[in-house]
Formats: C-alpha cells, sequence, structure tokens
C-alpha cells in the first residue's frame, strides 16, 4: 500500500507537468456540491508505528466503506477550502468495548485547505490537503488530523474529480485508531459557470538564434558551438558528468574531482582506501585501520588480529606467544605420570603430592602458562560410571592444585572416560596405560 501511495504522487507530478496550463492562472473554483466514496485501512498505520510487527496492509474488501457529502470552494487560483460530511461503516464499539458487534455508522465533519502548484484552469493537478475533524461514533467523540495528497481533474470549470489519499492522525486513541484513507469523488459547480477569458493576441514571428550543434545553448553564448553540450558549462561536453568540461578533464571517462583535474581521488598504494583517508598511503592497508596494515604490536610477525599475545613475541605456530620451554613440558609430563588415585576413587594418594606441588611451582613462576588438565580411565566396567570417574579424577587434580594458590581461571578440567584410549584395552599393561590424567600447559 506504501508503494501505491507513492507511485500515486509520482503519477500526480507527472501529470501535472504534462497538463498543467499556465495561459490563465487567475481562475478560482466557484461553490462546487460533491459526493465521494471513501475506503478506511486501519491494519496499516500498526506497521508504521511498531516495525516488528511488519507492515500488514487491509485489501479492499477489509477496508471500511463509506461516503461523503462535501462542499468546495476556491478560496484563491491555487488554494481551496473543502468541508465534508462523512459517514463511515465500521464497529466502533469493538475498539474501546472490547467485544465484537455488529457494524455501526461514525459521522464526521473534515474541513481541510487544498493546496496546488499549479492554478485551478489546469486539466489535471496534484494537491496537498491538510485538516481537522471530529466525530461521533455511536456515543463516543472523537477527533483527528487529516493529511495527505490528490489529484484534481478538472471537466470545462463546471465538474471536477478528485482522486485522495490521506494518513488521518487520531487525536483520541481510545475511540478511533489511525488510519489510512482514500477517497474518490466528483463535484459539480452550483454557481455561476466561470468562462475561460480569450486567449492573447498571437506573438509576432521572431526569428529563433542558431544552435549549430543543436544542444539548446545558442551560438552566441556558446563556448563550443560545433559540439553538442550543457547548458551549465555553457555549451561543452562532459562525458564522465562530473561538471568538468571534457577540455579540461584529464579522465574524461572516469567521474573526479577539480581539484585532481577531473581524475578520482588517487589511491597510491592500490589498497582500495583513497589518499584522502588512508594514513598510510604508500603501504598497502586495510579500511578498519584507515588504509594502515594490520598492526604486529609486539613485532613477532603475526598481526594483532591473529596473536594470542600481542605484548609478547612468539611463532605464529603458538599463536604468537612464546614457546614453552622443553624443561617446562617435560616436569609437567612427569608429573602427571606420578598421580595416583585410590582404586574405583577419585582420591588422590599422598605419593601424588609431590608431583603436583612441582606443577603448582611452575605455575606461579610463569604467570603467563595455564593448565588443560584431562582425565582418562580404561573399558572396564560400565562407560558412563568410567565418564564419571574421569570428570571426577580430572576436578581432583585441579582442585588440590587450587589449594597450592594456583589460580583456578588459569585450569580446566575435562573427562574422556574410555573414549581415548592411549594403549591396547586387551591387556593389563594396556589398560594400566588408559587409566591417567594428562597436564598440557599453554600460553594462550
Amino acid at each position: 500500500m506504501k508503494k501505491t501511495f507513492k507511485l500515486l504522487l509520482a503519477i500526480a507530478i507527472l501529470l501535472s507537468n504534462a497538463f498543467g496550463q499556465k495561459t490563465w492562472s487567475g481562475v478560482k473554483k466557484g461553490s462546487l456540491f460533491g459526493v465521494h466514496f471513501n475506503l478506511a485501512d486501519f491494519k496499516g498505520p500498526t506497521g508504521f508505528k511498531d516495525p516488528v510487527t511488519g507492515k500488514v496492509y487491509s485489501s479492499i474488501r477489509e477496508m471500511d466503506k463509506g461516503f461523503s457529502l462535501a462542499y468546495w470552494r476556491g478560496l484563491t487560483s491555487k488554494i481551496d477550502l473543502a468541508v465534508k460530511a462523512n459517514a463511515m461503516f465500521r464497529d466502533y464499539s469493538a475498539i474501546y468495548q472490547g467485544v465484537t458487534g455488529k457494524t455501526e455508522i461514525g459521522i464526521e465533519l473534515e474541513p481541510t485547505l487544498n493546496i496546488r502548484p499549479f492554478s485551478d484552469a489546469s486539466k489535471i493537478a496534484p494537491f496537498l490537503t491538510a485538516g481537522v475533524g471530529v466525530g461521533m461514533y455511536n456515543d463516543k467523540f472523537g477527533a483527528f488530523v487529516p493529511a495527505g495528497v490528490g489529484l484534481q481533474f478538472n471537466m470545462n470549470n463546471v465538474a471536477y474529480l478528485f482522486l485522495q489519499a490521506q494518513y488521518k492522525f487520531t487525536l483520541t486513541e481510545k475511540v478511533l485508531g489511525d488510519n489510512l484513507f482514500y477517497s474518490l469523488g466528483f463535484a459539480q459547480n452550483i454557481g455561476k459557470e466561470k468562462m475561460m477569458p480569450p486567449p492573447p493576441p498571437p506573438v509576432p514571428v521572431v526569428e529563433a538564434p542558431k544552435d549549430r550543434d543543436g544542444d539548446g545553448v545558442t551560438d552566441d553564448n556558446d563556448k563550443c558551438p560545433d559540439v553538442a553540450g550543457l547548458a551549465s558549462l555553457q555549451g561543452c561536453p562532459d562525458r564522465d558528468g562530473d561538471g568538468i568540461t571534457d577540455a579540461d578533464d584529464k579522465c574524461p571517462d572516469v567521474k573526479g574531482l577539480a581539484k585532481y583535474n577531473g581524475c578520482p581521488i588517487p589511491d597510491t598504494d592500490k589498497d582500495g582506501v583513497n589518499d584522502e583517508e588512508d594514513k598510510c598511503i604508500s603501504v598497502p592497508g586495510v579500511a578498519r585501520y584507515q588504509g594502515c596494515p594490520i598492526p604486529d604490536t609486539d613485532k613477532d610477525g603475526v598481526n594483532d588480529e591473529e596473536d594470542k599475545c600481542i605484548n609478547e613475541a612468539g611463532p605464529a605456530s603458538n599463536f604468537g606467544c612464546p614457546v614453552i620451554s622443553q624443561a617446562v613440558i617435560d616436569k609437567i609430563n612427569y608429573a602427571a605420570k606420578n598421580i595416583f588415585f585410590a582404586t574405583g576413587s577419585s582420591k588422590l594418594l599422598p605419593k601424588s603430592f609431590k608431583s603436583l606441588n612441582e606443577v603448582a611451582k611452575i605455575m606461579a613462576d610463569d604467570a603467563s602458562l595455564k593448565l588443560d588438565i584431562d582425565g582418562h580411565t580404561d573399558n572396564t566396567g560400565d562407560a558412563a560410571k568410567n565418564q564419571s570417574l574421569s570428570e571426577a579424577r580430572a576436578a581432583s587434580v585441579k582442585a588440590y592444585l587450587v589449594s597450592k594458590a594456583v589460580d583456578e581461571s588459569k585450569m580446566t578440567s575435562t573427562g574422556h572416560g574410555q573414549d581415548m584410549p592411549a594403549a591396547d584395552n586387551k591387556t593389563a599393561a594396556g589398560r594400566s596405560k588408559n587409566r591417567r590424567v594428562e597436564m598440557t600447559a599453554r600460553n594462550y
């Protein structure tokens, strides 16, 4: 419906330009009496007010119907007064009582001013309309402000056809909601018929000035009299439409700026960011860094967007973080192999404490380290119980290290049950290797 409204306005402007008569601009309407057929859409405005619900419009079948008796009179050649008495058929009581009932009649009085860009003598003329309206809807008083557009078709100053589209802003929401209001009306002159004045005498024929290139700029004003051009450029051409004549344009087929002699703003480093916006005009970069490369704060060759340790140099293989020494890795792996639990339990045996204390010291000495603790079991017994046991054992190791002042936020504990064996579960030696806790140090 909104597209239809825009299309109506566009057609009105085009038709008025095509048919507007300017030969006699002093005439104004006499007194007219008219009848209008009306349609009202109460769904459409809900979409304007709440875009989340989506814009839903009524079909013509769903719209409320009605008619108007109207009085029109010209105030000037371009301004009319219209007073309409509307009768609209709708279930108004459902609005303020919340119960759907029978169709009722709303009686409205609606005075408006209608303003045209062309005089009343135009055969077809668009107009803007605005006013104020009041009405009785059953026993409820309501008020509204109508505003919109219209088209006037003048039939020899005797009769007129009016096509209007309005948005009615309610001033009494509990009685009458906003609505889109459409009207088609016919009005007849009930006063003395206005006669068109006689046409002006013919204008003496004057020889037209010469225009050799036929561009609408006469030769006496044309700086390029043999090449068709633009009036705004004194008859000279401008192929790329940048306002610079082709003769003065160093890039006549590409739009540009006068300060670059008609060429576009340059991009020296060819990174897609022009030199006026590029803070690194000689080095290719990206737009989000104003034409500069992505920064590398620690100068380790891994840019800050990919570097997980932007203030410490490290290789790309370790996400830009420093490599953890092999000695630290070996100590943590050795400690992991010396973690023991009571059979079928997550209770740590005391002989595990020495190894775990060494891990706690390593973590305290290097604040950048983080630790992943992973528990595993063999496939003996129920898989669900093995999963729970592996989680509990990993959590037990984490809890011990927390008790030794290791920051809990720097550790994770995960149980994998029997799903990730390190050896064959068919042998006792293999099952022994599978009952394990692994610890992995990282610094990102």
